[in-house]
């Protein structure tokens, strides 16, 4: 049988977990990216785990036969940064990463200190482009 994700959707509200982050400010910019997310998608938030905010879903199957579910887009208030799940490999990401501002970059994550680092408006360019790299990818 195939091992169950970790990340799973869970039944606690967003709003619920925004409160509960500290430092205050920390949650203020998770508020200000639930909007931006929800603006972009077109979905509502949906905790993910005990700490991932998604938008939308999909199912995914590799070779391996490991499958799941994943929401298409998401981010992660966490203490130290701000983390944007995102699909950052797409060719018109590179030049919006390059305006982005202040920030760095992994396998599918994109790392922000402070919200006042970055270009909110490249920012919704970014999630607007890897949601719709998504949609093509996994069609479901």
């Amino acid at each position: 049988m195939a091992k169950e994700n970790k990340t799973q959707p869970e039944t606690k509200s967003v709003a619920a977990f925004l409160a509960e982050i500290e430092p205050a400010v920390r949650a203020e910019e998770g508020q200000v990216l639930v909007d931006l997310f929800t603006r972009v998608t077109g979905q509502p938030p949906v905790l993910w785990g005990p700490s991932i905010i998604g938008f939308g879903a999909y199912h995914y199957r590799y070779e391996s036969g490991r499958e799941g579910d994943s929401p298409r887009v998401a981010f992660s208030p966490r203490k130290a940064k701000l983390v944007c799940y995102l699909k950052l490999e797409s060719i018109s990401a590179a030049p919006l990463l390059e305006r982005l501002g202040k920030h760095s970059t992994g396998k599918g994550c994109l790392y922000i200190n402070k919200l006042s680092d970055v270009d909110l408006g490249v920012l919704e360019e970014l999630v607007t482009d890897s949601y719709r790299e998504m949609a093509k990818a996994y069609p479901n």
